[in-house]
């Protein structure tokens, strides 16, 4: 008996991003393939290891390495459409989230759980660790776009900013590739 669920529908790379090292900015360029190894992309958030920070206080203070499962950020097309349709502005680009990798065809994208798989034909597969809240920087950059949309960002992105993940094969992505997801067995915890 297998615990993973195949969905019947393939999702798509629409685009791939990346940028260097914090210093270059928060926006990332545009790419035609990102080669995954286990410590992630080549990006300013990869690594097998990270500092902890704000979303890890509960469990460590400021500073402490951690295990990376922040190794790239996802967002869909279809949810960038809704942010901008919220904004009340024409778009919203995925390099001014910060984003990695823009896929289309995943109906909810945001809302796909923990340890949902990614998989792509080279093979690559990555892991979701969790939603992606939006956060101050990219309400700054969005707003320096459109001007007068800084203090409603945060709400018009709310489960629709996308989804941190990690590396769990190595492999290439290109755009334009088809996506396989799998899913875990989908059972609510009783006592949250």
């Amino acid at each position: 008996m297998t615990l993973l669920n195949v969905l019947p529908f393939l999702g798509k790379v629409e685009s791939l991003q990346a940028r260097a090292t914090r210093e270059a900015g928060f926006v990332k360029a545009k790419t035609a393939g990102l080669d995954l190894s286990f410590a992630g992309p080549e990006d300013c958030h990869g690594g097998l290891t990270r500092k902890s920070d704000v979303r890890t206080l509960p469990l460590y203070k400021r500073g402490i390495d951690i295990r990376n499962v922040r190794q790239l950020t996802l967002v869909s097309v279809e949810e960038l459409a809704g942010i901008a349709e919220r904004l009340g502005i024409a778009e919203v680009k995925a390099e001014w989230l910060g984003a990695n990798m823009v896929v289309s065809g995943i109906p909810d994208f945001t809302l796909l759980q923990p340890s949902t798989r990614l998989q792509f034909p080279s093979g690559a597969t990555i892991v979701l660790d969790m939603e992606n809240y939006p956060c101050s920087q990219i309400a700054k950059v969005i707003d320096e776009h459109h001007p007068g949309t800084r203090f409603k960002v945060m709400e018009a992105a709310m489960h629709k900013r996308g989804v941190t993940a990690w590396v769990e094969r190595e492999g290439e992505v290109k755009t334009g590739d088809a996506i396989k997801i799998v899913t875990p067995p989908n059972r609510l915890y009783p006592h949250g």
